[in-house]
């Protein structure tokens, strides 16, 4: 069995709240009795390693002991969610799942046995190191969705030690590498993890105030919702004293209003990759953007503008693409920074970067200014064909409440001479009644 220091651990919180949703709380007792009948339930499908496990849900009870299980049996697991149901198909294949769990939201279970075998090698080959893995379907967002493999081996040695027992709200997926790291990371050092049904700024607000929840890890296109959606001033939401936002460039305007909002609370940075796991990073202070890497199992470089990464809990590798590693092991994240001394200051994707003439157009600058124009609600800014200058900035904003075009774009073009250069200024300007973000809740750009 696999990892047996870290579910030692976990019988010794005892009683201690392992997870809570809505009024239900589930002990740390319970826990590791649930994942004990999991451990015995799929042994007896011939669940080990060579095995690829499939578990479709949400951080549930059982969805949680099922993981852990099949963790400890040396399986490959492959979390999934219901948000990317019409691709699970193909994500089963690609990941040579044999058998699939489906959990639905009253923790209700089947299970399925399907009929592939691993045959990928770096599946075989983590087969051979006898650990269990990992696999984490990119986003897609540029492009067909990857699958990524990680040794769940690797990324466990980062809980090992204890750290301050906290309660956090599970804000990110459970198909995602930053949704996996804060389950472990809170079952490992005995805090409560707490999760919601749907994760719209009132739920959220509401479990933090019910469950006194420490720790928000979420994403600045939700922050700057939650803030505007006004619960900040109906909930007691007093018990926070960490919000960790990630997954994107936080705009500056934002996080100034989020730190006037929670001047006590502690604003952190954090830096991830589905292909790098979550990188350990500490803020300069609560209302910087510029963050310094503490972990000592990675290293970093910057080389053009590009940040590298070279880290133990880096994929093995893409089952469904060429490996993207150089010679020795550094992965470039395609993540323009800027530098000052031991601390970095993250631009967005270099696939993102306009090129207006020859000048460089970063989408989350821009955006950082036009989402303090009055009534504007939230904006997604990208680059448009242009004859002659290659490209020039557009942007799709979301508006408070109704206003003609004409008469909107004027009050930006006034707005941006006196806040942007001309060539950063939006020359393709339209207004849009949906979302500028993702199920994810990430800023969509590319659509």
């Amino acid at each position: 069995m696999s990892a047996e220091w870290f579910f030692a651990r976990l019988a010794e919180w005892g009683d201690a709240p392992a997870l809570a949703t809505g009024e239900q709380s589930t002990s740390y007792a319970e826990l590791s009795r649930l994942c004990d009948v999991w451990t015995e339930r799929l042994a007896a499908r011939q669940v080990g390693l060579g095995v690829a496990v499939a578990i479709d849900g949400s951080f549930s009870p059982q969805t949680c002991a099922a993981f852990l299980a099949a963790m400890r049996l040396g399986a490959v697991v492959v979390p999934l969610t219901p948000l990317l149901r019409v691709q699970r198909e193909k994500f089963l294949e690609i990941a040579e799942v044999s058998l699939l769990l489906e959990v639905d939201e009253a923790d209700a279970w089947t299970l399925t046995d399907l009929p592939q075998r691993m045959q990928n090698p770096l599946m075989l080959k983590l087969k051979e190191r006898r650990h269990p893995g990992l696999v984490i379907f990119s986003s897609g967002s540029t492009g067909a969705p990857k699958a990524i493999l990680h040794d769940l081996t690797a990324i466990l040695e980062k809980f090992r030690k204890t750290r301050q027992k906290k309660t956090t709200l599970t804000f990110l997926l459970f198909d995602h590498i930053g949704g996996i790291d804060t389950m472990l990371n809170t079952f490992g050092s005995g805090g409560c993890v707490v999760t919601v049904a749907q994760r719209t700024p009132e739920l959220v607000a509401r479990a933090i105030a019910r469950h006194a929840v420490h720790t928000l890890p979420t994403s600045p296109t939700f922050l700057n919702l939650f803030l505007m959606s006004g619960v900040v001033e109906q909930f007691d939401l007093s018990s926070l004293k960490v919000i960790a936002y990630g997954t994107e460039p936080m705009p500056e305007s934002t996080l100034q209003r989020l730190h006037s909002a929670f001047p006590d609370v502690a604003l952190v940075q954090t830096y991830g990759m589905s292909e790098l796991g979550v990188l350990r990073s500490r803020s300069r202070d609560s209302e910087s953007l510029w963050i310094k890497f503490t972990g000592e199992e990675f290293q970093i470089k910057v080389v053009d503008g590009i940040l590298w990464v070279k880290a133990a809990t880096a994929m093995l590798g893409y089952l469904n693409a060429p490996d993207l590693f150089d010679a020795d092991g550094w992965l470039n994240t395609q993540d323009a920074v800027e530098v000052d001394g031991e601390y970095l200051r993250i631009l967005g994707r270099a696939s993102d970067l306009i090129n207006v003439g020859g000048q460089k157009v970063y989408p989350a600058e821009v955006e950082n200014v036009l989402l303090q124009l009055d009534n504007v609600e939230d904006v997604a800014v990208f680059g448009k064909p242009h004859p002659m200058m290659g490209n020039v900035v557009g942007a799709r904003f979301k508006l408070k409440s109704p206003e003609p075009l004409d008469v909107f774009k004027r009050k930006m073009i006034a707005f941006c001479r006196v806040h942007l250069a001309k060539y950063q200024t939006p020359v393709y300007v339209e207004l849009a009644d949906t979302e500028q973000f993702g199920a994810r809740f990430k800023k969509l750009r590319h659509v």
